[in-house]
């Protein structure tokens, strides 16, 4: 995928970028697999916001997206689509008995690929097989952490993991962020990395566009009142804050841990800060 630059008709358009959408070839989604999409803008049931800046955007649907292909499925690729939920592109795949799939579109996809889910599938991107049966050293996406749930990890555009080593009943994956973790060895994965890998690089250009996403703007903690942010008040001269960076709520922001599932802790081989400090 390659990144387009626009003509600058306007100052908002100076220096802004956009997807190409070369590579897609619809623009019309199976409708059986759209369903309606809520906007909560941040408030919970009691209507208080507990996620700042959010609200308003564009409307949307939701593409049910099948997360855990059942093992046997054999499907073409009939088209690729743009998901405005997610950065990656979808793939619709259709079975011969005229079942319709979505599932992420890996980098190199094409329409009228075959895609394979099964215990023996062809080591070809795209295809979704346990860990057992991907050579180590494969780039992998769409990894279970439970078997039979479904993908959880590695699922946004240009994402990939390693699968570096196969021990007892587990198998070792590098994950992007750096951390090497294990996995149960009948977890499937797609092989391959996830496509629309510019995705990262597209320049937004003017604030009216992280609007249409429902994203609305966000104001530094030290230009507030006292009252709005621990990090507010003052007589409006540059001075140092009085206390270590925190969040509105008081949680310190630099260095702090702040994991809490531990049950989990033991899955992890190397963290993340760890691949870092090397």
């Amino acid at each position: 995928m390659a990144i387009k630059a626009l003509k600058p008709n306007t100052p908002g358009q100076r220096g802004m970028t956009t997807q190409d959408m070369s590579e897609i070839t619809t623009k019309k989604p199976v409708r059986s697999l759209l369903a309606v999409k809520r906007r909560g803008n941040g408030r919970n049931n009691q209507g208080r916001i507990t996620v700042r800046h959010r609200g308003g955007g564009a409307k949307k649907f939701y593409r049910l997206v099948n997360f855990k292909l059942a093992t046997g499925t054999t499907a073409v690729i009939e088209h690729i689509e743009y998901d405005p939920n997610r950065s990656a592109r979808i793939a619709r795949l259709k079975e011969a008995n005229g079942t319709y799939h979505y599932v992420l579109a890996a980098n190199g996809m094409k329409v009228g690929q075959t895609v394979v889910s099964d215990e023996e599938a062809p080591i070809e991107a795209g295809n979704r097989l346990p860990l057992k049966n991907i050579p180590v050293g494969s780039t992998i996406h769409a990894i279970e952490l439970k078997v039979g749930k479904g993908a959880q990890m590695v699922r946004s555009a240009g994402a990939n993991a390693q699968l570096t080593a196969k021990e007892g009943e587990y198998a070792q994956v590098k994950l992007p962020s750096g951390e090497v973790r294990l996995v149960h060895l009948e977890c499937t994965a797609s092989l391959g990395s996830v496509g629309n890998e510019q995705h990262q690089n597209i320049k937004i250009g003017k604030a009216g566009r992280n609007r249409h996403k429902g994203k609305r703007p966000t104001v530094r903690g030290v230009v507030m009142n006292a009252v709005d942010h621990p990090h507010g008040g003052g007589d409006g001269g540059r001075h140092r804050m009085a206390r270590a960076p925190v969040t509105p709520w008081g949680q310190k922001t630099l260095g702090y841990k702040t994991r809490r599932r531990k049950s989990t802790s033991n899955m992890i081989v190397k963290t993340r800060h760890q691949a870092k400090r090397r």
